[in-house]
C-alpha cells in the first residue's frame, strides 16, 4: 500500500481519460451486477452507494438520517444514474455518472492536494 497526493487536475485528467476510466469502472460494474444481466437494478446500485458511505455522511462525518430519508436519497441517486429512465442502469450510464462525479470532485478540490491511500495494484 502507498499514499498518493491528488489535486483537482489529476482527478480531472483521470476522469477525462476514457481508457483509464473504463479500466477502473468496468470491473466495478461487473462486480455490482450480481445477477449478470448487464444492468444494475436499484438494489445492486444501492449496495455500491452503501459501500461508499456517501449518502450517510457530510464532509466525511456521519449524519443521522431516518430510514425514510435514506431511502429517498438512494431513490434520488438511482434516478440520477438512470439517465434514460428505463428503470435500470447500464454500463454507459454508470460510466458517465461516475465521470460526472469525478469532475465535480475535481472542481471541489481545485489545486488543493488530497492524500489517498492506494493498494499496490
Amino acid at each position: 500500500m502507498g499514499v498518493v497526493l491528488l489535486d483537482g487536475n489529476a482527478v480531472r485528467n483521470f476522469a477525462l481519460d476514457e481508457a483509464a476510466l473504463i479500466k477502473a469502472v468496468d470491473p466495478q460494474f461487473k462486480e455490482l451486477d450480481v445477477n449478470n444481466d448487464g444492468v444494475l437494478s436499484r438494489s445492486e446500485l444501492r449496495v455500491a452507494l452503501e459501500r461508499l458511505n456517501l449518502l450517510e455522511t457530510v464532509g466525511g462525518f456521519p449524519v443521522s438520517k431516518t430510514p425514510e430519508e435514506l431511502n429517498a436519497l438512494y431513490q434520488s441517486a438511482f434516478e440520477m444514474f438512470d439517465m434514460d429512465h428505463d428503470g435500470k442502469v447500464d454500463l454507459a450510464e454508470f460510466r458517465e455518472q461516475l465521470k460526472q462525479i469525478l469532475l465535480a470532485v475535481a472542481d471541489g478540490l481545485g489545486s488543493s492536494p488530497m492524500e489517498m491511500v492506494v493498494g499496490d495494484d
